[in-house]
Parts: structure tokens; sequence; C-alpha cells
């Protein structure tokens, strides 16, 4: 069984920062490092996009062009988990925040992602 939990999520005002994590533990935690970890978000009424992705190693990582600059992914594959630190928060980055996991290289589409977490709200106020 997979299991991917995220939290940290909350409400901010913008322009303030926030950090979400997320924790693996089954099949995933047992293997961890063989897996690329992403999240994305998804909006009210919107479809889920990607956000960030990093690569089994840590070395590698890929975003989104709407947080380039503002967001950064990490890893600790000691821990099992993955955390996403956004800084300069808007009101555009109001989504529930999800975690992903598959097997391999790094992707940025949604259906390349076999595993996911509940997701974690975040709101950002103006």
């Amino acid at each position: 069984q997979v299991q991917l939990v995220e939290s940290g999520g909350g409400l901010v005002q913008a322009g303030d920062s926030l950090r979400i994590s997320c924790a693996a533990s089954g099949s995933v935690a047992g293997r961890f490092e063989d897996y690329a970890m992403a999240w994305f978000r998804q909006a009210a009424g919107k479809e889920r996009e990607f956000v960030a992705v990093i690569n089994w190693s840590g070395v590698s990582t890929h975003y989104a062009d709407s947080v380039q600059g503002r967001f950064t992914v990490s890893r600790d594959n000691t821990k099992n988990t993955v955390s996403l630190q956004m800084n300069g928060l808007k009101s555009e980055d109001t989504a529930v925040y999800y975690c992903a996991a598959r097997s391999g290289i790094m992707r940025s589409i949604v259906r390349d992602y076999p595993y996911w977490g509940q997701g974690t709200q975040v709101t950002v106020s103006s």
C-alpha cells in the first residue's frame, strides 16, 4: 500500500511564506529513492496543474513558470519526505496542493503519476 500524507497548509496573507510537506509510507517509503516526487495544485473550478518536481537524488528540479523563483522543492530521503517552500505567496496560489510520486524520471503531467496524497489547502488572502 502506498500512502502520501501532506501537511502544513493554512491561511496566509499575500507576500507571506509557507512550507508544506509530504510524508511517504508503504511501498513508496521502502524504495523512496526510486521515486520522483512532485507537487501539483488544484484551484476551485480549475484543472489540476503542475507546480514542481524533484528527482530521486534531489539534484534536479523543475518548476512551473508561475512559481519559478518563488517556490523551492526539496526532499529528505532519510525521512521519506518532500517539501515545498513557498515564498512571496499571491492570491492566485490559493489551491489544494497535492503530493505525487512516480517511479523513474521526473514528469510534469498529472496522468504520469500513479500515487497521490489527499491534498492540503493553501489559502492566500490579498
